[in-house]
């Protein structure tokens, strides 16, 4: 499920980007004529939380929003509502573009069938859909992290920080995707401390997507892995993860955010427990995506992001993990150079 790293790490990621990640397979939309800007519609469909989750979405939003400021045009949100059907987000797509919105960023896997469906039914819009490579076809672009990566960093984090040798994991919804993020601090964190105990909590199961955007499940997670002597805890739970602040805030334990740098975005009150954060650069992606649009230069396929493209990072705000910075690094090269392959699964 967004982090903002360093301005040179998010230019070398665009530029990686506009270099042709798209793949093998990707196709540019031959014979397409660039835009003026002004007329670029946009939709943006957000999952659950919407903007303002100080997470995932909010990334996204922050790469539409520098695309409409450099290049004008017009941005419509819509966001996802828990235990919203796949009709109903297939309609909600629909009418976006009947509205004239034909350029359309969907926020989240939970998207992937409305997408499928949405984009063949309209091959005149164009699509990019973050976080699933499920859905495909030539109007359709993915966005796609990998997760497991950055999450080992947060472990390597996690296992150097903590005194008790007792972590936490909090996942918004136990589906594939944020089992990565799982299956990566765990591996992570046993690198530095093969005994370490790690506990896990999932706060729903798919398809109920509520579990991203309910911080009082996640306050309620954090406050069960705290009273078993967690003081470390990681969230995967987009809009719920201001729970498992609050929880870990009232402890004066620490945490690790994710998809933004969360100690800048994160309510003031809680920043300061805030180590580090996984960050996933959603919005060079999704502004990437509008400018190939904007330029007549759209691919299809996946466009990856990565540790070595600079996809995705550990925060370094406040300076919290400024004394553990040659082990992180280590971890971080070992894995560019192919040393160390990180699971993606459990």
């Amino acid at each position: 499920m967004r982090h903002t790293t360093a301005a040179v790490a998010v230019l070398a990621a665009a530029s990686l980007v506009l270099a042709g990640c798209g793949g093998a397979d990707s196709k540019s939309g031959s014979g397409e004529k660039k835009t003026d800007g002004k007329g670029l519609k946009v939709a943006l469909a957000f999952d659950v939380g919407g903007r303002g989750d100080q997470s995932f979405n909010d990334s996204a939003a922050r790469g539409t929003d520098k695309a409409k400021a450099e290049f004008g045009g017009e941005v419509k949100d819509s966001t996802a509502t828990p235990g919203e059907s796949e009709s109903s987000r297939e309609n909600r797509l629909q009418q976006l573009i009947d509205s004239g919105y034909t350029t359309i960023v969907a926020v989240g896997f939970a998207y992937k069938g409305a997408v499928d469906k949405v984009a063949k039914d309209n091959p005149n819009a164009k699509f990019a859909i973050v976080d699933s490579s499920d859905a495909q076809g030539p109007n359709i672009a993915n966005i796609v992290f990998a997760e497991h990566e950055g999450s080992y960093l947060a472990g390597v984090a996690a296992a150097k920080k903590s005194k008790s040798g007792n972590i936490g994991f909090v996942g918004g919804v136990q589906t594939d995707l944020i089992k990565k993020f799982e299956a990566g601090y765990t591996a992570g964190a046993k690198s530095v401390k093969p005994d370490i105990k790690i506990q896990s909590k999932y706060l729903t199961q798919a398809p109920d997507y509520s579990g991203f955007s309910d911080p009082a499940k996640g306050k309620t997670a954090a406050e069960g892995m705290l009273s078993a002597g967690a003081d470390v805890i990681y969230h995967a739970a987009g809009g719920s993860g201001p729970g498992v602040f609050t929880a870990v805030k009232a402890k004066k334990a620490m945490a690790i955010g994710v998809d933004s740098d969360q100690a800048k975005t994160a309510a003031p009150d809680v920043q300061d427990i805030i180590i580090t954060s996984m960050v996933k650069n959603v919005d060079v992606g999704v502004y990437d995506f509008l400018k190939s649009v904007k330029d007549g230069a759209f691919k299809n396929g996946a466009h990856s992001f990565d540790l070595k493209s600079k996809g995705v990072s550990l925060s370094t705000t406040g300076g919290k993990i400024d004394d553990i910075k040659a082990e992180i690094d280590k971890a971080k090269q070992e894995i560019i150079d192919g040393k160390v392959k990180v699971p993606s699964t459990n």
